[in-house]
């Protein structure tokens, strides 16, 4: 088990142009490159434990992959493999979820797993809605917890409306949609980030995203992709919190997506008194461009309850903004929060309250009254976003974080990023 030291640091001035491509659209553009029949290419490639498990799958399905280390080029099977072995997603929720809606379709049979943390996770919200259309799962907890076993079987078209607001529950059933037997119609209490509708039109399918989202089944192949992975606002994020809470501090991160469903927490941090600066470049299956976020002064404390779907992966570094913010933040209608990587409710709360901070938890997030950082021995849980925020919390106060081999899930060259702003020591 290895730790990560913090220390201190001054003002700094950082421009970010290294931070980890997209991993939500990584995932998404080696499992998409499957519908077609011609290569994709994609670049920038998110090449981190998590992505590189999906990219593993995709050529246990028969893909023929070629990577010379910037561009990908994925060559899809003539007719989809059937895996003799048993297909690992590690530690990504994503890819689990959206495998189930990808290989319900398909002949054959699958077996899903995953690291010990991922086959804690609960995939009934998932595996219920796809069986109840035809799909064959099962798993431990009657098809709630992985190792999930799927014998893909044709699907009948829907007209779902789920309870929650999720991508990965969206993706699944709209992946399944595209094999049904007829159109199929998806309703969410709120948008939640929309980049497998953005990318699969992007390749030629019939989707249509309004207040219901509806869903023509493929008739035929779709179109390759032909992609540049942006770099990922949630891996940016860590760092804008950074200058937001440093005194005289300026971050610039190049290149990422300004997808509306993906900033909404730099428009909290805005909203909190950072200054925060948006420069669109190019906007083909997503908006791309810079983002720059400047410290402004103590920050504002602020309640977030609203869009939590789009704020998932950014509530624990967006926690260390509020702790020493003036005043006292509120997170609510966030209970999703304790289905991710960790408890991170329990995780965040447990973790502020070691460095001093006074904050109360709740069933669906959790209180934070605004004070001064001191220095603490972390858990990081086993949680990557938990790690990284509390390493920036280090920046104030000084920290030691526990067990951050799961930074490597999603965000290989965070520990090089934070040593060009601050000493630190990682050992075992």
């Amino acid at each position: 088990m290895r730790w990560l030291e913090v220390k201190r640091t001054d003002a700094f001035d950082f421009l970010c142009e290294n931070i980890a491509s997209d991993k939500s659209i990584s995932h998404r553009c080696a499992m998409f490159s499957l519908l077609s029949d011609k290569p994709s290419r994609i670049r920038n490639y998110l090449r981190a434990e998590d992505t590189l498990n999906t990219l593993q799958i995709v050529k246990q399905l028969g893909a023929d992959v070629e990577d010379d280390g910037y561009t990908m080029t994925i060559t899809p099977p003539s007719e989809m493999q059937e895996p003799d072995d048993i297909l690992d997603c590690g530690n990504s929720g994503t890819a689990m979820r959206l495998f189930c809606g990808f290989l319900s379709s398909l002949p054959g049979h699958y077996v899903l797993t995953g690291d010990q943390y991922l086959r804690r996770r609960p995939m009934k919200r998932v595996t219920t809605p796809l069986t109840q259309i035809g799909a064959k799962i099962d798993g431990r907890e009657h098809g709630n917890l992985a190792p999930l076993c799927i014998r893909g079987d044709e699907l009948k078209s829907f007209n779902y409306e789920s309870a929650i607001a999720s991508a990965q529950v969206k993706s699944a059933m709209i992946l399944a949609a595209l094999r049904a037997d007829d159109v199929s119609t998806y309703r969410e209490p709120e948008l939640s980030r929309d980049h497998t509708e953005r990318m699969l039109r992007g390749m030629g399918a019939n989707i249509e995203s309004w207040d219901v989202i509806t869903i023509e089944p493929m008739r035929g192949p779709l179109e390759p992709l032909d992609i540049t992975v942006p770099a990922d606002p949630s891996s940016g994020f860590f760092f804008a919190v950074a200058a937001a809470i440093v005194p005289g501090s300026r971050v610039t991160i190049k290149n990422v997506t300004l997808n509306p469903t993906r900033i909404e927490a730099y428009k909290i941090l805005e909203k909190m008194g950072a200054k925060v600066k948006l420069d669109e470049k190019e906007n083909r299956y997503e908006p791309i461009g810079d983002i720059t976020v400047s410290y402004h002064g103590r920050l504002k404390a602020v309640e977030v309850g609203e869009r939590i779907s789009w704020l998932i992966d950014e509530l624990p570094a967006l926690s260390i903004a509020m702790a020493v913010a003036d005043g006292e933040s509120v997170v609510k209608n966030a209970k999703e929060l304790r289905v991710k990587e960790s408890d991170r409710i329990s995780c965040v709360v447990d973790g502020l309250k070691q460095c001093g901070i006074v904050c109360e938890e709740f069933e669906d997030g959790y209180r934070i009254e605004g004070g001064e950082l001191r220095s603490a021995e972390i858990d990081s849980c086993g949680d990557h976003r938990i790690a990284m925020s509390f390493a920036i919390a280090g920046l104030l106060s000084g920290i030691q974080v526990k067990d951050i081999e799961c930074i490597e899930t999603s965000f290989p060259n965070f520990l090089e990023l934070l040593g060009e702003i601050t000493e630190i020591r990682t050992w075992k």
